[in-house]
């Protein structure tokens, strides 16, 4: 950094992949049978990973592109993955609708959009509390697929190691299949601009007919001057990414490698992983498995992220200050973000940290609604992303992505969007194991309505360079 900061001015511990076991370790369970749990370990040591340290490179090299104000981060996908909804559809359609948000972003920024999913991986959460209570029987919180079962009973409550073997074989699956969709024609993006037409033709959708009507204009061009899918093989493919919490430290202990390349270790579990806001303790078991692992890391801050908790995390995380590495993700709530972004920012800029910001507006807004289920507003969500906007452009940083809980499917979750999703709507198809998502159209419309965030961006910066 430009400056040692004061986790940086002491030589860093030498790491290993079970370090993490010396030190603090919350919102992970406490496994009942510990020669089942060493089993399970030990089989899964032996697996081959999931991803592969050369496409962790490559993520980290985009990441320090946004970084750099070149390129712009989407990131999305399910609250917890669910191994009794896992289906080829399910990846399909939540695929499927990231690409249509990417070519919508792509058009506001005037920038390449970095696509990664909360897939593959995403099967662990962190819970507010430890128990809850149900018609009087009070019974361990339910944390994710990959650690106990949702169904509110003391057998599926308790925490089993073989789910990690089943969270590795739906992961391997998963990505598997969207290794193909990626490169195998389905990613085309003249099918994209035809599914976002789709959107748009609808009455309740008309406002973005202007921007839908400029993509096809440009498509248009395109292919009037011969590029097209047949001689740019590059729009018939994309670089897609998956991305999920590190919680369970058992699985991705297990599931690290050393990289043949490099001979520095990676985690092979996904290729990009966050620490969660429960989770960022500078001395806590979380940080100190990250902190050895080559990948890009992301790092949830909230209300409660001090300055000087930043800078030793900034310092532990990404020590050499490598651009790429690191992404804050920011997670306030509306109304919220001018009271704690700005004094983050500034913490970074006097550090002279090489970060991208992110925006999740999706965990500080999450209410009951009068009809009792636990839900999202449309406007909510979209009111922090622009004040994220504001006050990077007040302190003249680069908002650099967005992180959003989604899906592709048509669920009643989240309240509001051109489809106008009420309190009353939410039990037609409220599917989630945990927080409420977005579904596919919200998603695409929250899309559109960044691109013009982005799109003023661009064009107050013209301005601006116009005039010196």
């Amino acid at each position: 950094m430009a400056q040692q900061n004061s986790a940086s001015a002491t030589p860093a511990k030498a790491w290993e992949k079970r370090g993490w076991r010396a030190y603090p370790r919350v919102q992970m369970p406490d496994y009942p049978d510990q020669a089942a749990l060493n089993a399970v370990e030990a089989q899964l040591a032996k697996f081959p990973p999931l991803v592969f340290a050369g496409e962790a490179r490559r993520l980290k090299q985009s990441l320090a592109e946004v970084a750099a104000g070149r390129a712009f981060l989407l990131q999305g996908g399910d609250c917890a993955e669910s191994f009794s909804e896992f289906s080829a559809d399910n990846i399909r359609d939540t695929f499927k609708v990231m690409l249509q948000m990417a070519v919508v972003l792509t058009w506001g920024a005037q920038l390449p959009v970095v696509k990664v999913g909360r897939m593959a991986g995403q099967f662990a959460k962190p819970r507010s509390a430890p128990t809850e209570v149900i018609g009087g029987q009070e019974l361990p919180s339910y944390r994710g697929d990959i650690i106990n079962g949702f169904d509110f009973t003391p057998e599926a409550r308790i925490p089993d190691p073989q789910r990690m073997l089943w969270a590795y074989t739906q992961a391997a699956a998963s990505l598997n299949l969207l290794r193909a969709f990626s490169t195998g024609g389905y990613a085309d993006i003249h099918r994209v601009q035809s599914w976002i037409s789709d959107f748009t033709g609808g009455e309740e959708a008309a406002r973005y007919r202007d921007i839908a009507d400029r993509i096809s204009d440009a498509m248009a061009f395109m292919a009037a001057a011969g590029v097209t899918s047949d001689t740019a093989h590059d729009l018939a493919k994309v670089d897609f990414y998956t991305s999920h919490e590190a919680l369970l430290l058992e699985y991705e202990e297990a599931l690290a490698r050393i990289d043949s390349t490099t001979g520095l270790p990676v985690a092979g579990s996904g290729h990009m992983i966050w620490i969660g806001d429960r989770t960022r303790q500078p001395d806590g078991a979380h940080v100190e498995f990250c902190r050895g692992v080559q990948n890009p890391i992301g790092l949830k801050c909230g209300p409660s992220t001090t300055s000087e908790d930043l800078k030793v995390l900034m310092g532990k995380l990404n020590p050499e200050n490598e651009p790429g590495r690191l992404t804050l993700i920011a997670r306030f709530g509306a109304g919220k973000v001018g009271d704690h972004l700005p004094r983050l920012i500034q913490t970074v800029q006097a550090e002279g940290a090489n970060v991208v910001w992110s925006c999740d507006p999706m965990h500080g807004n999450v209410i009951k609604s009068s009809t009792g289920y636990k839900t999202r507003a449309f406007d909510s969500i979209l009111r922090e992303v622009r004040e994220f906007f504001a006050v990077h452009r007040a302190e003249g940083t680069i908002p650099g992505g967005v992180h959003f809980e989604m899906t592709g499917k048509d669920v009643t979750e989240c309240t509001g969007g051109v489809r106008a999703v009420t309190d009353e709507d939410l039990s037609d198809r409220y599917h989630t194991a945990c927080d409420p998502r977005l579904n596919a159209s919200q998603s695409l419309e929250l899309a559109f309505l960044v691109a013009e965030e982005l799109r003023n961006r661009r064009m107050d910066e013209a301005r601006q360079a116009k005039a010196v």
